[in-house]
């Protein structure tokens, strides 16, 4: 039987209180976790201040174990790891989280899920999660784009058309990342599987005419600032929201796995480019979060995609919400 703790007891608490929930946040312990099944309702909804955020279950990709995936891990050790959070250890659980951010009358999305299976052909739930919480595409303004692989970009065009499927909304990127991606010479460069990807890219966003590219860390939505997090790729961006006395960290993938990145920060993945720096980003953002005392959300956290870290020595321990 689970008992939590006091520090358990007190972040709830605190979370509640901040969110303006009539009960304490409940936490999934060790014999709760569930990873492949869907939640029972594919959207979650909580406040930062006066923006109220919305939390939308696109699916998951059971990734199998591969002694690659974590340079300096075996899959014995990301095993031990994967059965300490509670979670499976038949494989990685990777779910896909994307987030829209009410600002008044405007709906500002991080992030565009992954193309209804173009990723993997379990995430396919953005759309109908959309309308399950009443948000309508067509009504989204603003797209922030936190990088550009596939699980992240993949719903901005249509499957067989390569057509935008919001050609209303602005679309937000970091000029490192956009400009990184599409430089001349950059497709043949690439590793091979990521080279389809870089084709995708150069044949459909130069000659889109709705990307801003920002530099530096500017505000790009009212109370939302661009916070670099360079690593997982050059311009890996992750997003600070602020409303009031209230801050939220989307960390999109810096802290990809939390169950294997929280106890072991220094833990290098295979998807990040410049490993070294991915892993002195994640600890820079995750100690500021925590010195701001701010709540912190990720696009591959369990769903809702949303927790709460704490200093465990050297390394960080993770709980994350219940939706």
């Amino acid at each position: 039987m689970f008992h939590p703790s006091r520090r358990d007891a007190l972040v709830a608490a605190s979370l509640a209180a901040a969110f303006g929930l009539d009960k304490p946040f409940a936490f999934i312990d060790e014999a709760e976790a569930q990873t492949t099944p869907d939640p029972a309702v594919g959207f979650h909804r909580y406040k930062v201040g006066s923006i109220e955020v919305t939390a939308l279950y696109d699916g998951i990709w059971e990734k199998p174990h591969d002694p690659a995936f974590i340079k300096n891990a075996s899959i014995d050790e990301t095993k031990e790891a994967l059965a300490k959070a509670g979670l499976t250890t038949a494989f990685v659980s990777i779910p896909l989280t994307v987030v829209v951010l009410k600002l008044g009358e405007r709906y500002v999305m991080v992030d565009s899920g992954s193309g209804a299976g173009q990723w993997q052909p379990t995430a396919t739930k953005l759309a109908s999660n959309m309308a399950a919480a009443g948000i309508d595409p067509a009504r989204i303004d603003t797209i922030l784009l936190s990088h550009f692989h596939p699980d992240h970009i993949f719903g901005l065009m249509n499957r067989n058309t390569d057509a935008p499927v919001f050609p209303q909304a602005e679309i937000v990127v970091s000029a490192t990342e956009y400009k990184w991606w599409t430089e001349p010479g950059r497709v043949g460069a690439l590793p091979e599987a990521r080279k389809a990807l870089g084709q995708r890219i150069n044949a459909v966003f130069p000659g889109w005419k709705n990307f801003r590219l920002v530099e530096g860390e500017p505000e790009v939505a009212p109370g939302v600032r661009l916070v670099k997090a360079p690593g997982h790729t050059p311009g890996h961006a992750a997003y600070h929201v602020s409303s009031g006395n209230e801050q939220l960290m989307m960390s999109n993938d810096t802290f990809y796995v939390p169950a294997l990145l929280a106890p072991h920060p220094d833990w290098q993945g295979t998807y990040d480019q410049d490993s070294a720096l991915a892993v002195e980003t994640r600890r820079g953002l995750i100690e500021r979060v925590l010195a701001e005392k701010m709540l912190i959300c990720g696009a591959h956290f369990p769903f809702p995609g949303l927790g709460s870290f704490a200093k465990d020595g050297a390394a960080y321990a993770f709980t994350p919400a219940k939706a």
